[in-house]
Order: structure tokens, then sequence, then C-alpha cells
């Protein structure tokens, strides 16, 4: 449980250091997104979910 939790606050640092350090560049790329279609959107979220997995198994293993 202690490593979800942690896990989870590194996703909240990282987004708040890029909400941080360039706000403006994070709104572009959030319109940028919106104009993508969805299946696009949920191949490119299953490609991270996939190399995070892999990167969290190899760094456990």
């Amino acid at each position: 449980m202690q490593d979800l939790l942690s896990a989870l606050c590194l996703v909240a640092i990282l987004e708040g250091l890029f909400l941080f350090a360039a706000p403006l560049a994070w709104k572009r790329m959030a319109a940028r997104l919106l104009e993508l279609p969805a299946m696009a959107l949920r191949q490119s979220g299953a490609l991270m979910l996939a190399i995070g997995l892999a990167v969290l198994w190899w760094l456990r293993h």
C-alpha cells in the first residue's frame, strides 16, 4: 500500500511540475489532445500502460 501511495504522490509531483514550469505549453497540449480521436488516445494510453508495467516489472525483478 505504501508503494501505491508513493507512486500516486510522484504522479502528483510530476503533474504539478509541468503545470508550474510551463502552464501555457500544458494548455496547448491539452487543447491538441481534445482534437484527437478517442481511439488514438486509447491506443496511446494502452502503450504507456504497457511500457510502465514492463519497466516496473524490470525494476522489481
